[in-house]
């Protein structure tokens, strides 16, 4: 017999298709039909992993804002796009809470499919061509991760898995690079980030980025060996080029959307860091490996803080540029948060991930990300000057308020321990596992 918490999943998935389908003749329907089936999942989630709590908290919070945020577009594909968000975050609240492989690799899928619709959607029609750049590189992306997904669970079970481990690390991380827009396998991010609308891509750039980063680092924890302290030096190098790729970009572009664009760059640089922190749960005895789980739940929240932190900051300040600015404070919060100011989120995001990587000696890329953090302070502060405005009752600021809440939280409820506590039980889920 199905237990009450997947019932309830299944209920929303079943609300959530058939107000989409019916959407299309009353799009407030899919609107209505989205914020339900989001209320049904995060509280399935609760029912039956409490220790998520905090983690669907914010899922739940950003992808509300991402759905409200579409209403001041009318788009050709009306009530579906509600649709579409709505999945992905069903997707992304259930990801912590499966063990099957098939269903960690599905999920990745079921992230990045509703996105090559939701990238062409614009007022009037649909921007075909940016759609195209898009899919191509979410489809080589997808292929290259989820066939070194599989190779990697199937090196796990061989007792001398060697260069077919290394291959299968490399085709995933550089899967996950494509997607998330890590350089120097950027190329579309810069031309789809200006193309685009940029409400649908707000979504892209924040709730979309979530479900791939949790999918690698389970994957890599589920499958390390004694060569993974060693090819981790691959997951750094890429990270810092990331880092000084986007950044540079940023300074140098004048387009806000560019701007932001390559910010994500920087970002996934940072996020990206967090698998370097891999090896930490592995202790290998005379040639075996045991599991130590409590080592690396600091990488895990820093990684998840961080992607929660560039989400908020993300759909702030998209919804600025569509809605032609926004309320001055407000842009400086985002600002702030992005840079890595505390007591911000994106500050403990930050300081979480550097804390492993000490750990393993990365001191190099500690520097690096310190820097870097250096680096991006003139264009962000210059984004939340230009952006800036005087303060307009419009579903806008009321948008950029939500998101800046959001990165005030680690202000509110210092220390933040309470994080730590869910992503303990968390890292220990991943342990038994494995």
């Amino acid at each position: 017999m199905m237990e009450l918490p997947m019932l309830i999943m299944v209920g929303a998935l079943v609300i959530l298709t058939l107000c989409s389908i019916f959407s299309f003749k009353y799009r407030d329907l899919g609107f209505y039909g989205a914020i339900v089936a989001i209320i049904l999942a995060s509280s399935a989630i609760t029912l039956s992993a409490p220790y998520l709590i905090y983690y669907t908290a914010f899922v739940f919070a950003i992808g509300i804002i991402n759905i409200a945020s579409l209403k001041v577009i009318k788009s050709v594909i009306q009530g579906v796009d509600y649709g579409l968000v709505g999945l992905m975050v069903l997707v992304t609240l259930y990801i912590f809470t499966t063990q099957n492989l098939a269903m960690i690799l599905a999920a990745f899928v079921l992230v990045s499919v509703p996105t090559y619709i939701l990238v062409m959607v614009r007022e009037g029609g649909a921007n075909v061509e940016v759609g195209i750049k898009y899919i191509t590189f979410m489809v080589l992306a997808t292929v290259l991760f989820l066939i070194g997904a599989i190779i990697l669970a199937y090196s796990k079970n061989l007792p001398d898995a060697g260069l077919l481990y290394i291959i299968g690390y490399v085709m995933l991380v550089v899967g996950l690079s494509i997607e998330v827009g890590v350089a120097p396998l950027h190329e579309w991010v810069p031309d789809v980030f200006t193309s685009a609308d940029p409400i649908p891509m707000s979504i892209i750039a924040s709730l979309a980025k979530i479900v791939p980063f949790i999918v690698a680092l389970w994957i890599l924890i589920y499958t390390a060996g004694t060569l993974t302290a060693s090819i981790t030096i691959f997951t750094a190098v890429l990270a810092a080029i990331s880092m000084f790729t986007g950044n540079i970009g940023a300074l140098t572009s004048r387009e806000h959307a560019r701007v932001l664009g390559y910010s994500t760059v920087a970002n996934m640089g940072y996020v990206l860091a967090c698998l370097v922190a891999v090896p930490l749960v592995l202790v290998i005895e005379g040639g075996t490996v045991y599991i130590k789980p409590e080592l690396v739940y600091f990488a895990l929240a820093g990684g998840l803080l961080l992607l929660f932190a560039n989400a908020a900051g993300k759909i702030g300040f998209f919804n600025a540029i569509k809605g032609e600015g926004a309320y001055s404070p407000l842009m400086y919060m985002l600002a702030f948060s992005f840079i890595g100011v505390p007591p911000l989120m994106g500050f403990w995001g930050k300081l979480f991930i550097l804390l492993p990587l000490l750990e393993m000696g990365y001191i190099w890329l500690v520097a690096l990300l310190v820097i870097n953090s250096a680096i991006s302070i003139p264009y962000y502060i210059k984004l939340a000057s230009e952006l800036g405005m005087g303060w307009k009752a419009n579903l806008t600021n009321f948008i950029c308020v939500a998101v800046a809440v959001i990165i005030l939280v680690t202000v509110a409820f210092l220390p933040v321990e309470w994080f730590l506590t869910g992503m303990k039980s968390i890292a220990q889920t991943i342990g038994a596992i494995v």
